[in-house]
């Protein structure tokens, strides 16, 4: 587990142990419900279908701990793809550090031999 896993694990606790309610705000400021593992082998479909309805991501706990995460598949995708274009800009971002760079002639020569 790595230190910003155990960070944020703590801050998770700690909202979990301030507020104890059925909801939490996910860090995009929307709604997230917590249910207890148990409560979704009893209720699965209860619980897909308000989230499909209600589009809020469900936060699963087990034992008091967070265990996993119930998200629309749209939202799943949208999650996926801006993790994507991050990832192409932290690589941007890299070979620029180390100085991977091409010049604009050298760049339209490599795309003009990718395009064909």
């Amino acid at each position: 587990m790595t230190v910003a896993d155990k960070a944020n694990q703590k801050t998770f606790s700690v909202i979990f142990k301030c507020y104890n309610t059925d909801t939490l705000m996910s860090l995009s400021g929307r709604a997230m419900k917590v249910e207890l593992v148990t409560t979704l082998k009893r209720q699965a479909t209860k619980i897909l279908s308000e989230l499909k309805a209600n589009k809020e991501p469900v936060l699963i706990t087990e034992h008091g701990k967070p265990s996993a995460y119930l998200l629309s598949v749209d939202d799943y995708e949208l999650m996926q793809s801006r993790l994507a274009i991050l990832e192409g800009i932290a690589r941007g971002e890299r070979a620029i550090t180390e100085e991977k760079l091409l010049s604009h002639h050298d760049a339209k020569e490599q795309m003009s031999k990718w395009l064909k």
